[in-house]
């Protein structure tokens, strides 16, 4: 077994974290254990950037102890993946509009201990204004202004020499255009504003979906 990332290992094709909570799954996770450690599996078919980094990812920002801002958790899956990396010296700020998605998110939040489910619309980051500086912010929205809900947030909260983590969606920007014609209009609005580092195509794990891992200007 490799660790290809802090706290994030490879053993064969399977992508893993260390579990925290010992035989115990959060969700429908498989489990593993390896020299007598328990890890939890974290599938590229449910998670976007386990798909990032099962396609190749080369750069992953998170580390014990990163604060994060999280644009869309949901019921917090991939967020869970999140808290086991950066352990419990780091935080997760999860911002979720939808109500049931936010009651969904609540106990895997008390169990884990290091994120603060945040019952707010992400194109107001005033009305979360008191989450301090962030190292990481990951963004994930089906708007057609994903864009320029991540330029927002950034302005706000991403410290100088932070990292943005984003999947564009371009069938929720437009579905009349071509993947790769949302992809360019989509870059020419980030690229004011933050510098591309990567940037990784999800197909065939989320189809007509791009992974970008950006640093700001």
């Amino acid at each position: 077994m490799d660790e290809i990332f802090p706290r994030v290992f490879r053993q064969g094709s399977k992508i893993l974290t260390m579990n925290p909570l010992q035989g115990r799954r959060l969700f429908t996770e498989q489990l593993a254990s390896v020299g007598g450690t328990e890890y939890r599996v974290w599938d590229p078919n449910r998670s976007k950037p386990a798909a990032a980094i099962a396609k190749g990812l080369r750069q992953f920002p998170l580390k014990p102890g990163s604060k994060v801002l999280y644009l869309g958790i949901a019921s917090g899956q991939t967020a869970s993946y999140f808290s086991n990396i950066i352990g419990p010296s780091g935080i997760v700020y999860g911002i979720e509009i939808s109500e049931r998605c936010f009651r969904e998110l609540l106990p895997a939040a008390k169990a884990l201990g290091n994120i603060m489910p945040i019952l707010a619309d992400a194109r107001k980051p005033e009305t979360y204004g008191w989450v301090e500086p962030i190292d990481v912010i990951m963004e994930d929205v089906a708007t057609n202004d994903q864009s320029e809900i991540m330029i927002r947030n950034a302005e706000k909260f991403l410290k100088k020499g932070g990292h943005a983590m984003m999947v564009i969606k371009s069938r929720s920007i437009d579905v009349t255009k071509e993947p790769d014609e949302i992809y360019k209009q989509e870059e020419r609005k980030l690229s004011k504003h933050f510098r591309i580092v990567e940037r990784v195509r999800l197909d065939p794990y989320e189809k007509d979906h791009m992974f970008y891992l950006m640093t700001p200007k």
